[in-house]
């Protein structure tokens, strides 16, 4: 049995600079927890695969092409491959999320 605990993983460079932990890798899936304190938030881009967001915390406002939604804890967000997305945290509280691409991109 593997265990990943979260809170010893190191964060990873990224464009977007926010923490960002690759949790879980294989060829067919990859999974990114990210924190994103106020007023943090991904750069608009898009992915050549299928992604969720699912959230943990807070209440991060999520873009699909030209719909946007803040959004709650415990909730899964479908964002389909070659459209521009980001989420962003206007609210005055953490907001964390796993990102799970699927298949994971080359």
């Amino acid at each position: 049995m593997k265990i990943t605990r979260v809170s010893e993983e190191m964060s990873f460079k990224n464009p977007h600079k926010i923490q960002a932990k690759k949790i879980f890798g294989s060829p067919d899936a990859e999974v990114i927890h990210m924190t994103l304190n106020p007023g943090e938030g991904l750069i608009s881009h898009k992915t050549p695969v299928d992604v969720f967001f699912y959230v943990l915390a807070g209440e991060p406002t999520i873009e699909i092409g030209d719909e946007r939604e803040k959004v709650s804890a415990d909730s899964i967000i479908e964002s389909p491959a070659d459209i521009p997305h980001r989420v962003y945290n206007e609210s005055e509280t953490t907001a964390k999320f796993l990102v799970v691409k699927l298949p994971k991109s080359k």
